[in-house]
């Protein structure tokens, strides 16, 4: 009785072989090219822009480190630039640690306009 139940199953499995297996890769691929296109190529491609950013840094810049640090580039070198993040208060930071560009030395500063209230004067 237990032969006969055993015979059963390995007939069974090996009738599943050839084109079979490769069918059973296909879910596997195509989680594979959604992985990459949601997951992958985004992350390199902000990579990409990260490593441009830091590249393009130059005195003057207006910069935010990882750290939550902001300050003003007043020197550059090949892997660390100085921050003076206060007057006369300056740090040295790698260029790994900067996150963001907050604006660049020769943009002008955004003027505030307050509205005038008309309705306070009379």
């Amino acid at each position: 009785m237990i032969d006969i139940a055993y015979a059963m199953g390995q007939g069974g499995a090996a009738s599943q072989g050839g084109a079979g297996g490769f069918a059973s890769f296909v879910p596997l691929i195509l989680m594979f090219v959604i992985f990459y296109f949601l997951l992958i190529r985004p992350q390199q491609k902000k990579q990409k822009e990260h490593r441009n950013m830091i590249a393009e840094l130059k005195k003057g810049d207006r910069i935010i480190t990882s750290g939550g640090l902001h300050g003003r580039i007043t020197g550059l070198d090949e892997t660390t630039l100085t921050l003076e993040i206060a007057e006369k208060v300056r740090v040295k930071v790698n260029r790994g640690n900067v996150a963001a560009l907050v604006r660049a030395s020769g943009a002008p500063a955004a003027a505030k306009t307050e509205p005038n209230d008309t309705k306070a004067d009379k």
